[in-house]
């Protein structure tokens, strides 16, 4: 691909949205907008009135808590597999936790009167997006459970496993300060960890990028929990697609 050819942009490269049948997209699909998501955006601050849904495509958004020393860890990660917003829909209009644009990209907006009143229409769409939400929980709650029991390495390889499948590249741009800052460890930690995986010759990092060269060898390395979250967002969307079958 040239310098000029158009990069190319659609809601079905939204796992979710690609989910609902014609019909059911059609019902709100006008409302949705296609925005720029540029890495380090701050989307949602604690506390404040939630405005719209995004359904990432190509960025990839960290839900994450900071404590009142300014420690913090990400909770989970949204990407194209999923939506970000589920308090909108939840029954508040606000979050405990911040949202930042992770992985630059673009991201359709929607809403939260359009997004709020499709839901309540006790739909395909309402189906779809409590579904989600149970693999989020799943998400979160074996982040907490890694976080807490397994290895540096190991939460490193399910974080980049994580993030792989949510973009196309196979090289990120992520330094190991934020890598550190997401998994809520020093940053000397990181750095061991990784020099580990470059040593076994699974990834390759210079500063500010991380290359994936075997992404096997990330999976051997990885403990249980990306395998938990991956099986457990695609049952629930295998089980939406054959619904709408």
């Amino acid at each position: 691909m040239n310098a000029t050819t158009p990069i190319l942009h659609s809601p079905q490269q939204n796992h979710l949205l690609a989910a609902l049948a014609p019909e059911d997209f059609d019902l709100f699909s006008e409302h949705l907008e296609l925005v720029p998501m540029p890495l380090g955006q701050m989307l949602y601050e604690p506390g404040t009135q939630l405005r719209h849904a995004y359904f990432p495509t190509t960025s990839i958004i960290s839900l994450h808590y900071v404590t009142e020393t300014g420690a913090s860890a990400e909770t989970a990660g949204v990407g194209n597999e999923g939506v970000l917003g589920i308090s909108l829909f939840m029954g508040g209009d606000t979050t405990p936790s911040s949202a930042v644009v992770q992985t630059a990209g673009h991201a359709y907006r929607l809403d939260r009167h359009a997004l709020q009143r499709e839901f309540s229409r006790a739909g395909a769409f309402q189906r779809l997006l409590l579904r989600y939400t149970q693999a989020l929980m799943t998400q979160m709650a074996q982040s907490a459970v890694c976080n807490r029991h397994h290895s540096v390495e190991q939460q490193l390889c399910r974080w980049l496993l994580l993030t792989m499948d949510r973009v196309p590249a196979r090289e990120l741009v992520m330094t190991q300060e934020l890598v550190a800052s997401m998994l809520g460890v020093r940053r000397e930690s990181v750095t061991e960890a990784a020099g580990n995986l470059q040593t076994a010759g699974y990834i390759r990092y210079r500063r500010g990028h991380i290359a994936v060269l075997q992404r096997e060898g990330l999976e051997a390395r990885s403990c249980e929990c990306y395998g938990v979250v991956k099986r457990e967002l695609d049952r629930l969307l295998s089980d939406v697609n054959k619904n709408n079958e």
